[in-house]
């Protein structure tokens, strides 16, 4: 997504062979995706020249596994990183009799495979070899906490107050076999089989101390497969993500993440209602929306410019000149020929405008679904929508309410599940995640 930061990412030096043995503290993975990115392993000098003949700005496809996100950081990964090709969404409750004792070992065994895997190393000795050949692959996973989990380990008066449930609203319907659950856990990379030896080795750490509770699998364009970088489509053929708040702006961690308690602030309350063990983190909402795809691909290109306010083509705010792009500011009060507004009232990319909701703002990290047709010939697809924000009642809560009251893309979505989130922020060098809440 053209909108979202690149994390420092670590590339293997190219070397013009291989060894017959990795170097000391080169994993095998991380060599193989070294040779695949100076393109050994091509086969073919027209392979490489094919792709040194795309513009700069584009990802070749072959340098792909070298991409290598940091595990330990002041945020945990998965919140700035690009969209990633591949996703997988994972809920977890604590199976019966284990409490906070088992969760601290469980997190424990979560953080070290996360770590060794997002380094490009299998899992452990039992590894299941899937993601053998690969490399990193910008490979994130992500851990969180829902509402029940402060019930089931006794950290109650730990529990933050964002995590209150979430409101219901008109358009939902959901599923509450699939919403929720005691700790959640998001996968991405930019390669299917690494991102499923992921979630592979998550299930199996998991032993005894908790059970699944829902799983959903997501995607993404991947990275190269456009002349240059821009921001995502949905599968309603719409430019999706082109205000999401930027690294850049002044403001972007006030909104997105949790502050630091100040040095004389024990317990994490100055300024804020977060706990101190929340610091640096971010709360996640996460909503299964399918879409009505049968239903919006009976409507003119058009109608369906008017339901979201920009244009399909380029993502440019219907307001916007011949010339404009998905950056042009919206003029809310430009008039058509015929005295109509140019973004219609009902607009979804109008009534979703954080100047519109008091400058309400989340950071919205999506993956699509596509998971086959339903008994009534229908997909099921849509949107696993992702949100991060500093604060859940000022971001997604404030933003959907106003999107209840008649936005016009309503008639064609549905939101089938839900869940909310507190996910701290990084693990520290020898810690794990969740660390100072467990050991607190």
């Amino acid at each position: 997504m053209a909108d979202q930061s690149i994390p420092e990412t670590r590339t293997p030096r190219r070397e013009e062979s291989l060894p017959a043995e990795p170097p000391a503290g080169v994993s095998r993975r991380t060599l193989l995706g070294t040779a695949a990115a100076s393109g050994l392993v091509l086969g073919a000098a027209g392979g490489a020249a094919g792709y040194a003949a795309a513009p700069a700005a584009a990802t070749p496809l072959t340098s792909l596994g070298t991409g290598q996100a940091m595990f330990h950081g002041k945020h945990q990964p998965g919140i700035l990183q690009a969209l990633q090709a591949r996703g997988h969404l994972v809920a977890f409750d604590l199976t019966a009799g284990a409490g906070r004792k088992e969760a601290a070992a469980l997190l424990r065994r979560w953080s070290r495979t996360a770590e060794r895997l997002m380094a490009g190393e299998p899992a452990d000795s039992a590894d299941t070899g899937v993601a053998l050949d690969a490399g990193p692959s910008s490979l994130t996973v992500t851990f969180g906490f829902g509402h029940s989990f402060f019930t089931r380990t006794g950290l109650e008066k730990q529990r933050p107050v964002a995590l209150d449930p979430l409101p219901d609203f008109s358009s939902d319907r959901l599923d509450k076999a699939r919403s929720n659950g005691d700790l959640w856990v998001q996968i991405g990379a930019d390669d299917a089989l690494v991102a499923f030896h992921a979630l592979r080795a998550i299930q199996k750490d998991a032993g005894s101390a908790a059970r699944v509770r829902w799983q959903m699998n997501g995607f993404n364009r991947s990275p190269g497969a456009t002349a240059h970088p821009m921001t995502a489509r949905n599968l309603m053929g719409q430019v999706d993500g082109t205000r999401n708040p930027k690294p850049a702006e002044s403001d972007f961690d006030e909104r997105i993440f949790v502050p630091a308690p100040d040095a004389k602030d024990t317990q994490g309350t100055q300024g804020t209602q977060d706990p101190a063990w929340m610091a640096n983190g971010s709360y996640a909402v996460v909503r299964r929306i399918r879409m009505l795809l049968d239903d919006w691909e009976q409507l003119s290109g058009k109608e369906q410019e008017d339901v979201i306010g920009r244009r399909k083509a380029d993502g440019a705010p219907l307001s916007a000149p011949a010339d404009g792009t998905e950056t042009t500011e919206m003029d809310l009060e430009k008039t058509n020929a015929d005295g109509d507004l140019a973004v219609p009232i009902n607009a979804h990319a109008r009534i979703s405008r954080p100047d519109q909701n008091g400058g309400a703002a989340m950071l919205r990290r999506p993956f699509s679904f596509h998971d086959g047709i339903a008994a009534d010939g229908t997909p099921d697809a849509g949107l696993l929508f992702v949100c991060w924000q500093a604060d859940p009642l000022r971001g997604f809560v404030t933003v959907q309410r106003k999107l209840d009251r008649g936005d016009a893309l309503s008639r064609f979505i549905r939101h089938e599940s839900s869940g909310l989130f507190a996910v701290p922020g990084g693990a520290a060098e020898g810690e794990y995640v969740g660390q100072r809440l467990l050991e607190g």
